[in-house]
C-alpha cells in the first residue's frame, strides 16, 4: 500500500509524535509498504513562539498538493492538527478523498497552560478537525472513552511500540552522581507538570534529560537537579539505563512514550494514577501509581527490573503499525481520481 502521512511534527523536534511517526514508517517499510512523509521542513516556516525548533508551515497548500498528487497514495494519514494538517484536510475534502487522522495530544490543554487560550474554543476546533475523518486513532481506551464523551466519532484503537534493541538494561556506573538517581525525560514545558517532581524530598540525585521552554527557569530554581539537555537514541538510551528509578509528573499526556522506554531499560516507573500512565502500567509489578507522587518514586525501588523488562518486550511498532494499516485498509483512496 502507498500511504502518504501528514505532519506538523518532524524533525528537529524531539516529542513522542516525532518518535511515534519515525518508527511506524520505519516498520511500515520493513512490512513491505510505500510511505512518503510531509512535513513542515519541506516548506517555508515560521518559528512557533517559545518553541524555536518548532516550525509552523503556514500557507503550505500550494506546494503540498502537488506533492500529495505526484505520490497518488492508496491512503491519506493526516497525524496533526496544524497547519500542514489544515492543508491536507482541505485537499481532502475539496477532492472527495477518504482520510484518516490522529489524536496525539491533549492540544488544548496545552493551549490554555501556557497562553490562557479557552479549551472550549480549542476543542471546537478539534472537533471539527476529525467531524470528517474515517478513523480517528487513539492511543489508550482511556482515550476513546475521554473522546467519545466529547463528541468525537470513528475513533480507532492504535497501540504504541518500543525499539527494545535500542532501549535496554545498561551499566549503571553511566552516571556516578549519589544513589539513588530518579530520573525524567521528555519536554521541559509546563504541560509536563515538572515541578512536582523536582519538588520532591527524595534522598540521592534528580535528573532531568530534555529540553523545552521551561529549562532556564526551572535550571535556576532547582540547581541540585542534573538538567542534561537533550539526548536522543542511544545516548538517550544509556542515561535511561543508569537511572533507579523513572519519575512521571506529567497529568495531561495521552500515552507516556517514555514510560514504555524506561520499562524496557528495566526501569520501573512511578506517576499519578491518571490516563496515560494507567493505560501504559497496567501491572503493579512493574510501577507504582500514586498521587503522593513522593511514595510512588520510593516504592518503585523495590520492583523488579527484570519484570519491567519483560513487560515492555509486549509492545512492538511492528504490531503497531499493522493495527495502524488496519485501521486504513478499509479506505483505500481510489486511483483514478489522481
Amino acid at each position: 500500500m502507498k500511504i502518504a502521512l501528514i505532519s506538523d511534527a518532524w524533525h528537529p523536534q524531539v516529542n513522542g509524535i516525532v518518535t511515534t511517526l519515525g518508527n511506524t514508517l520505519e516498520a511500515l517499510e520493513r512490512l513491505g509498504h510505500s510511505v512518503r512523509l510531509l512535513h513542515p521542513g519541506l516548506f517555508t516556516t515560521y518559528p512557533c513562539p517559545g518553541y524555536p525548533d518548532v516550525g509552523l508551515a503556514f500557507l503550505c497548500g500550494p506546494k503540498l498538493r502537488p506533492l500529495l498528487k505526484a505520490f497518488k497514495p492508496d491512503a491519506i494519514h493526516i497525524a496533526t492538527e496544524g497547519p500542514v494538517g489544515y492543508a491536507a484536510r482541505r485537499y481532502c475534502r475539496h477532492k472527495g478523498f477518504p482520510y484518516t487522522s490522529a489524536f496525539h495530544s491533549r492540544f488544548q490543554e496545552y493551549l490554555n497552560m501556557r497562553v490562557g487560550f479557552p479549551t472550549s474554543v480549542s476543542e471546537g476546533y478539534l472537533r471539527w478537525f476529525h467531524r470528517k475523518s474515517h478513523a480517528v486513532m487513539v492511543s489508550t481506551e482511556s482515550l476513546h472513552t475521554e473522546l467519545g464523551e466529547k463528541g468525537f466519532r470513528n475513533l480507532k484503537h492504535w497501540p504504541r511500540g518500543v525499539d527494545t534493541t535500542l532501549f535496554r538494561p545498561g551499566a549503571k556506573s553511566f552516571l556516578q552522581d549519589e544513589r539513588p538517581i530518579f530520573m525524567y525525560t521528555g519536554r521541559v514545558a509546563v504541560e509536563k507538570n515538572l515541578e512536582d517532581f523536582l519538588r520532591l524530598k527524595l534522598p540521592g540525585s534528580k535528573y532531568v534529560v530534555g529540553d523545552g521552554p521551561q529549562r532556564e527557569a526551572l535550571q535556576k530554581a532547582y540547581p541540585q537537579v542534573r538538567f542534561t539537555g537533550y539526548k536522543k537514541a542511544s545516548e538517550l538510551a544509556r542515561y535511561i539505563a543508569a537511572a533507579d528509578a523513572f519519575v512521571f509528573p506529567s497529568r495531561t499526556d495521552t500515552f507516556g512514550l517514555v514510560l514504555l522506554e524506561a520499562l524496557a531499560c528495566g526501569i520501573p516507573v512511578a506517576a499519578y494514577p491518571v490516563p496515560g500512565p494507567l493505560d501504559v502500567i497496567k501491572d503493579e509489578r512493574v510501577g507504582v501509581l500514586d498521587q503522593d507522587l513522593g511514595k510512588a518514586a520510593i516504592d518503585s525501588l523495590s520492583l523488579d527490573p527484570e519484570k519491567c523488562r519483560r513487560y515492555a518486550l509486549r509492545y512492538s511498532w511492528d504490531d503497531s503499525a499493522r493495527c495502524f494499516v488496519d485501521n486504513l485498509a478499509w479506505i483505500r483512496t481510489p486511483w483514478i481520481f489522481w
